[in-house]
């Protein structure tokens, strides 16, 4: 067999025995996979069979402390930077000496001591956090790239265009690799694109792009050692689509019945490594002897290591351990306030926080729409570039979720990012991100995820259904982020501090009619506040008032038009994590308790607030909890409208109802 015609230009026999050996390896592990499938001792696999020579090739021709960026097929990626056999078996077995510690399977991981970071099963992201990745390498001029796999059919993601986009702007050292393997699941390419080849798309992203033979090891090691060189030297991204085939099912129980055989007896014919073996031993640099000496030694490599990974334990459910494991670790470090007080605004306060917390970190960035030399669409970051550069200050094109994925690869790289939402609306193009990365990376595989994502929100300005949204019940929901929301300039500045400092990902809500509207004397020195402490702003005994944002200050007028109301008035600060001991202490001493926030009622932070305070406060209760919202529709643009939705008009009436129960 020899169906490729191999070209070893100046490579020696070391090397081309050594390639050899990582073509092997990955396919008798494999074969070793498939029987065990049969054998119900392995639950899922997807087959990276026929399309080795892709991740060999380039992960030889990658340092060892470049990050790349596989994919589910990709097994040959974690074979060729060594990784012991018995932790991807225990991985893939939900063992302790895995990755994940059983919480999630295949390759859905990362190593930092391998420099892998592993896929999620919506694909795209990950090539936005390639960009990151690069991003941190760029800015500290190290020469170093960035290699992320994406298959055929994920190039009809909006992440794969956003993610090229980026880096093609920014002129990020990304190889961008498209393995073209003929199907997405079962749809074939001819239903997935029209382009006759994708690395044509490249061109409309200014992009170098290649196509290389998949299947040919030597190719694909020399070309992209060549590119990698060069990209090093002269850093731009570069896509390369890879032809090759996917012989085996999308995982084994989907079968290819799809697949017209005689295409699949075609790529058989060109397996990379049959017919590279030929080769090698049509030149006399493998021999007979060698290959079965190779062979053997990695057999006992696999059959030694399976047998570890089958006597490990299996995992014992810990709830300590789960719950704990959500978050990074975090030890809070209180800096008092102080310096002179200056009477600022909430926007000001922000800005000012900001501004020093880009003095005190110089790995942080903030990436946005119109940020740099416009200073943002409500100036918060205005004079930033004149003072940090346009390195740090980074406009960026209009795409949420790369640039929300770019801060996660810029955090795995060793920087802290803060992203800004020009509305808090517009998350909700780059959710995906937020929700299944930032999230969940390290309860899944250790992890952090610094990332500060601001979200300038609310009503009261008139901006209609776009532009008004206070959205904080998506992510409250989201087991993974803390969730800010401050009401006040002092408490803006030291928790936007805290958020920084902080290795989790943050939403942070900046309430867009507070910006200009609400000012307070706020120390003009760099402080911190913790999170999970709400503020109790008025003591008194005849009711709970709990808020946060706008709803703060609502409150406060009502209460100042009833100066013989004596209430406790909780400005809760952070939603996540939430100071339920402050909440169940007021409760348990004014017996009633009234809730206003500004979203609508039904699935918001009220409702879990309401339900926490019957379970645990109910004997104390002399009513039931109330809740004040505003309407369920989406937020209306006349202010007639605007005002009927918005709560602040119903909370006395509600207030002065719940006081006289």
């Amino acid at each position: 067999m020899k169906h490729i015609d191999y070209n070893r230009k100046d490579l020696s026999d070391q090397t081309l025995v050594e390639l050899y050996k990582r073509l092997l390896k990955p396919r008798m592990i494999e074969e070793k996979m498939l029987i065990l499938i049969r054998q119900g001792k392995v639950s899922k696999w997807f087959s990276g069979i026929g399309q080795e020579a892709i991740s060999v090739g380039i992960v030889a021709a990658l340092e060892n402390d470049e990050y790349v960026l596989p994919m589910h097929r990709n097994l040959s990626v974690f074979t060729s930077r060594d990784i012991p056999l018995y932790r991807l078996f225990s991985q893939w077995q939900g063992k302790g000496e895995g990755f994940t510690k059983g919480r999630d399977r295949s390759f859905h991981f990362g190593t930092q001591e391998f420099n892998i970071v592993g896929m999620i099963s919506h694909l795209g992201p990950q090539l936005g956090v390639a960009d990151g990745i690069a991003l941190a390498h760029k800015l500290r001029e190290e020469k170093k790239i960035t290699a992320v796999f994406t298959g055929e059919g994920a190039t009809s993601e909006g992440d794969f265009h956003e993610a090229l986009n980026v880096a093609s702007v920014w002129d990020l050292p990304v190889l961008f690799v498209i393995e073209n393997n003929g199907y997405g699941l079962s749809t074939p390419t001819n239903e997935q694109y029209r382009c006759e080849h994708l690395a044509d798309r490249g061109i409309g992203y200014g992009m170098e792009s290649h196509i290389i033979d998949g299947n040919d090891i030597l190719e694909v090691y020399t070309k992209i050692d060549a590119l990698a060189k060069s990209m090093r030297e002269n850093p731009r991204p570069v896509l390369v689509e890879f032809l090759t085939f996917r012989r085996r099912g999308h995982e084994e129980a989907s079968g290819t019945k799809y697949v017209p055989q005689e295409l699949m007896d075609m790529w058989e014919k060109k397996d990379p490594v049959e017919n590279y073996r030929a080769y090698l031993k049509e030149i006399g640099v493998l021999t007979e002897a060698l290959d079965e000496e190779i062979r053997a030694a990695f057999k006992k490599e696999i059959d030694t290591d399976w047998k570890r990974t089958q006597e490990e334990e299996p995992i014992q459910a810990s709830l300590e351990t789960e719950l704990n494991d959500m978050y990074a670790p975090f030890t809070y470090e209180h800096v008092e306030p102080s310096g002179e007080m200056k009477n600022i605004r909430l926007i000001d306060a922000i800005s000012e926080g900001l501004k020093q917390s880009f003095e005190k970190h110089p790995e942080l960035i903030i990436m946005g729409q119109d940020i740099a030399e416009y200073g943002g669409a409500f100036k918060v970051t205005d004079g930033f570039v004149e003072q940090f550069g346009k390195g740090r200050i980074r406009n960026t094109p209009i795409c949420e979720s790369a640039i929300v994925s770019a801060a996660m690869g810029y955090s795995i790289n060793g920087g802290k990012a803060i992203m800004e939402m020009q509305f808090a609306d517009f998350v909700s193009t780059g959710f995906n991100p937020i929700v299944n990365y930032l999230a969940k990376v390290h309860y899944r595989w250790n992890e952090k995820a610094d990332v500060v994502v601001r979200m300038p929100c609310g009503g009261g300005t008139q901006a209609g259904p776009f532009h008004s949204q206070t959205n904080e019940a998506w992510f409250t929901k989201t087991p993974g982020l803390k969730v800010v929301y401050p009401a006040f300039p002092v408490d803006a500045k030291g928790l936007m501090n805290t958020a920084i400092n902080d290795p989790n990902p943050v939403v942070f809500f900046e309430h867009k009619q507070l910006y200009r509207s609400i000012y307070q004397d706020v120390p003009s020195n760099y402080y911190t506040i913790p999170f999970g402490q709400a503020a109790l702003l008025k003591e008194g005994s005849d009711v709970t008032i709990i808020s946060f944002g706008a709803g703060v200050h609502w409150a406060l007028e009502t209460l100042e038009k009833h100066p013989k109301i004596q209430a406790d008035l909780i400005d809760l600060r952070t939603l996540q994590p939430l100071d339920e001991e402050t909440i169940f202490k007021s409760v348990k001493k004014t017996n009633k308790v009234i809730i206003l926030q500004e979203d609508s009622m039904f699935g918001g932070i009220a409702s879990d607030l309401s339900a926490m305070i019957m379970e645990n406060c109910f004997e104390y209760l002399d009513a039931p909890v109330k809740r004040v919202a505003s309407i369920e529709t989406a937020i209306p643009f006349v202010k007639a409208l605007e005002d009927q939705y918005l709560p602040k008009g119903r909370f006395e009436e509600a207030l002065l109802d719940l006081l006289a129960y």
